[in-house]
């Protein structure tokens, strides 16, 4: 009934994939959102990366707790898996393994790594002990984001290289002004991902002249700093990815409350808020949703630990996740 099919012969070497994770560990640290980084001397700073090993761990998941708990010793709480990142050229570290044999012999090629990236919460900057690991500010590496203060002094500086890309192209233009809020278009905190690529296109982005095999131009100091601090790999490219999905998953799910401690006043609710988003508040419009969305509980207590007047205490109402429905915070803009 089947008849014999030839052997189907491969063109050429096959491809070794090798699956590599990474972590954005967010925490907030004195009002200020930061990310869990690793540096080993002389290098780049990274995120927390390992291999995938099938015959090791059950799960993408049990593998990154388990290698970022033995580089930083530090144990993973929220967690939720962001993108698969696959892009030729832009691998992980990882991926640089040389050629490999197959079971017969045959050279497979140079690996290429499809890097899985998580975003993990935690409620405090914990000291990790660990070699090579620190805390850094996530506008280090992103300075334009940052409008808590007003818009950045960093924007003023991307801006005339931005145009100088722009030159003549109207769609590039429109692009950066859209992205950038250039010429009095609206910031969208959202777009982190989107204006660092837009960055990385212009070649702006340290990063892009490296994977490109090019060497980098030497931008005015003022330009290198506005742009940001680079990673290895394509670390800032993950870092961005996780902070568009925060900053989107603020206002629907109600994560912010896992940077948060068991007890917390409400403006260090607003504070942490505003460093994830990058934007600021308006204060009394912002406790106002806090109440229409009877997300927190007051114990009954304060907090005089304050510097100021003593503030009452408040819990996230963590039981009412299984009862209902639940959104995120509303995050009413100060408008100056």
């Amino acid at each position: 009934m089947f008849r014999d099919r030839p052997a189907v012969r491969l063109p050429g070497p096959l491809p070794v994939v090798v699956i590599g994770l990474s972590a954005v560990v967010v925490a907030i640290q004195d009002g200020d959102a930061v990310v869990l980084t690793v540096r080993p001397p002389g290098q780049l700073p990274g995120l927390p990366f390992g291999p995938f090993d099938p015959n090791g761990h059950r799960t993408f998941e049990l593998a990154l707790r388990a290698f970022v708990t033995a580089q930083t010793r530090f144990d993973l709480g929220y967690v939720e898996q962001l993108y698969t990142f696959g892009d030729r050229g832009r691998d992980a570290p990882l991926a640089d393994m040389g050629p490999r044999s197959g079971g017969d012999g045959a050279q497979t090629g140079a690996a290429r790594v499809l890097s899985v990236g998580y975003l993990a919460l935690t409620p405090k900057a914990v000291d990790t002990a660990a070699p090579d690991t620190a805390w850094a500010s996530w506008a280090r590496f992103f300075p334009y984001e940052d409008w808590r203060d007003g818009r950045p002094d960093a924007l003023g500086a991307i801006e005339p290289a931005l145009r100088q890309w722009a030159h003549g192209a109207t769609e590039r233009l429109s692009r950066a002004r859209l992205l950038f809020a250039l010429d009095g278009a609206p910031w969208n905190e959202e777009r982190v991902l989107e204006r660092y690529e837009l960055l990385y296109e212009a070649g702006l982005a340290p990063e892009a002249a490296r994977d490109r095999g090019e060497a980098a131009a030497l931008p005015a100091p003022d330009l290198a700093a506005a742009l940001g601090e680079p990673m290895i790999s394509d670390h800032r490219r993950i870092l961005a990815t996780a902070l568009s999905r925060l900053r989107g998953k603020l206002k629907y799910r109600p994560v912010a409350f896992e940077l948060m401690p068991e007890a917390f006043t409400l403006s260090a609710l607003q504070r942490a808020v505003e460093a994830v988003a990058g934007v600021p508040l308006h204060k009394q419009n912002f406790r106002r949703a806090l109440e229409r969305a009877d997300l927190v509980e007051g114990l009954g207590r304060v907090d005089s630990d304050t510097g100021g007047r003593p503030a009452e205490l408040f819990r996230f109402r963590r039981e009412i996740l299984g009862a209902r429905p639940v959104s995120g915070l509303s995050l009413p803009l100060l408008r100056e």
